[in-house]
């Protein structure tokens, strides 16, 4: 559960590391979190650790899926501003490009939200957002 007085803190220092270490697998992926233009950008900073293909090398497929996932839930407790993490129901991802070694960004665009469920849609790019790497969409259980 995040702490509303963390997020409240969060969004007006622009310091989202608070929210982002209550979420354990974010906190072990490293995700980064700030506001561009009113909304939510999530940067994935190269790690060694992340590379699946070293003859590529090339970004191992469950970081970048990982990534798209926490992404995903972050933006929710953002635009929710809820104390409560949403729990996923399905996740569905699609690699368009291999993950260079370096940097991952995501922007997710929340389509649905009803009182029980949410549906959100996620973009993953590197040196281009026009040429997204990958490109996820998840339904998640709101309490």
């Amino acid at each position: 559960m995040v702490q509303l007085e963390y997020l409240q803190a969060a969004k007006e220092s622009g310091d989202y590391a608070g929210i982002i270490d209550q979420i354990p697998y974010a906190k072990l992926l490293g995700v980064e979190m700030r506001e561009e233009g009113g909304l939510p950008l999530f940067v994935l900073p190269y790690h060694e650790r992340n590379i699946g293909n070293v003859n590529l090398p090339a970004l191992h497929g469950g970081v970048i899926g990982g990534f798209l996932e926490n992404a995903a839930l972050l933006h929710l407790v953002w635009a929710r501003e809820s104390s409560d993490v949403p729990r996923t129901i399905d996740f569905s991802l699609d690699f368009l490009r291999s993950g260079k070694p370096q940097a991952l960004f995501a922007r997710c665009d929340i389509t649905k939200q009803g009182k029980r469920i949410a549906n959100v849609r996620m973009v993953a790019w590197q040196d281009d957002e026009s040429r997204p790497t990958a490109v996820a969409r998840a339904h998640f259980l709101l309490s």
